[in-house]
């Protein structure tokens, strides 16, 4: 299966930085910005200083979830594809770590809540584990403060108005280090 690595933080703690490295570092793995997947009414709200209600925020993120599954099908047809071809010109039936290699899909996405990253992890609560066609870690970045406001002021080519760092702050619910994520 397709690993996903979710880079996750509030507004302004480096989750694209990050997040394009690790996908350069697993071998240029498929990098998704999740700010890009706002709708237009979500960009207009934040870039007025208006907070994202979780109604705002529940489409959106399942935006990311189908584009997190759009990329992870993808590698594994790309995949597919390619053992295919190589098993037709050498008629070996073998695979190993250079054939069929750990597949990655790198997003960044603040996942805030709880319920948020239940949703990316699985799509619908009933939703089998097994019936997923990639697994999930989740990378919680976690910077100070005065850190985050001093980059949001810095940034001027950004929608988010950095008067909302204290409502991502207050809606953040820092993952459980032994149950979601690694803490950076």
């Amino acid at each position: 299966p397709v690993r996903a690595v979710i880079v996750m933080g509030v507004s302004g703690c480096g989750k694209t930085a990050i997040g394009s490295r690790i996908a350069s570092m697993l071998g240029s793995a498929p990098f998704i910005d999740a700010d890009t997947l706002h709708p237009l009414q979500n960009i207009n709200k934040m870039a007025q200083g208006i907070a994202l209600s979780d109604s705002d925020r529940w489409p959106w993120l399942r935006r990311v979830r189908e584009q997190i599954d759009v990329e992870a099908n993808m590698l594994l047809a790309s995949r597919d594809a390619m053992l295919q071809h190589t098993y037709s010109t050498t008629n070996d039936s073998h695979t190993d770590d250079t054939v069929c290699p750990q597949l990655y899909v790198v997003c960044g996405c603040s996942a805030l809540k709880r319920s948020y990253r239940e949703l990316l992890f699985r799509n619908h609560p009933d939703e089998p584990v097994e019936n997923q066609t990639y697994d999930i870690v989740f990378v919680y970045v976690s910077v100070v403060r005065e850190e985050l406001a001093r980059r949001l002021e810095q940034r001027k080519d950004h929608f988010f108005d950095p008067s909302l760092l204290d409502s991502q702050l207050n809606t953040l619910e820092p993952p459980d280090c032994v149950r979601e994520a690694a803490i950076i």
